[in-house]
């Protein structure tokens, strides 16, 4: 049996530019089960960010249903979705979002930061988390002091803070050099494969691919392909 972790279901996003209407999601409907890696593809205009809105529940859909772990996220409040976004989702963004004045470790806690009622605690497993992607010794250093590959490992230990169910990556190797994205790719795969992390990676990289366990593409706001790895590989 399939452990669904999150659900689309038919969802519409329509955006009113003066009396034009704009399909940005067209019927999409989309499963992610537990230990995932999906690869969402497409060229500009066919969705991805409206869709990676969605899917970080930093939207709501024009019509359609959107459940994680079986949750309506339509029935939650703002503040309700807040929560989920804090407590079940990780972000990593292509320009990396981190806090110039923070060094790595409290840029790391800065999502749980409000509401840990432990400080030491979080301090200690962000400690833990950065040593998990190699910056052991990199810490106490602020963004500035960090290339592009150490600042994006700072990202991703940051969005593993709160044990998400799912983590969601936006072009994750989008602002790094070739050696780089390989060594980032590498890191992600590995919290997949060893850790059971569900991935979502909406990108335009296609050599991200080589991680995943499913590719989705998207075209004019329709998913045009869902098909796991293992099968376009047999074919």
């Amino acid at each position: 049996m399939h452990d669904v972790l999150m659900e689309l279901r038919d969802i519409y996003k329509i955006y009113k530019l003066g009396e034009v209407k704009v399909k940005a999601l067209n019927g999409v409907t989309l499963r992610i089960e537990r230990g995932d890696a999906v690869v969402i593809l497409g060229p500009s205009g066919s969705g991805k960010s409206t869709l990676l809105n969605m899917l970080g529940a930093l939207d709501r859909p024009t019509k359609g249903g959107i459940f994680l772990e079986g949750t309506s996220l339509a029935r939650l409040s703002d503040g309700g979705l807040s929560k989920i976004r804090r407590e079940k989702i990780g972000f990593v963004f292509q320009s990396f979002n981190l806090i110039p004045t923070l060094n790595a470790v409290e840029n790391v806690m800065l999502p749980l930061t409000p509401v840990a009622r432990d400080k030491a605690k979080l301090r200690k497993k962000a400690n833990a988390l950065l040593a998990k992607v190699g910056l052991a010794g990199r810490t106490d250093h602020r963004p500035t002091e960090l290339s592009g590959g150490e600042q994006q490992r700072v990202a991703i230990a940051r969005a593993l803070i709160n044990d998400p169910a799912i983590v969601l990556a936006d072009e994750p190797t989008g602002n790094v050099d070739s050696k780089t994205s390989a060594d980032i790719m590498a890191l992600m795969s590995t919290l997949n494969k060893e850790r059971g992390q569900t991935l979502i990676i909406v990108t335009h990289d296609t050599q991200l691919t080589k991680i995943g366990t499913r590719i989705v593409r998207l075209l004019d706001g329709r998913v045009i392909e869902d098909q796991s790895i293992l099968e376009q590989n047999a074919k």
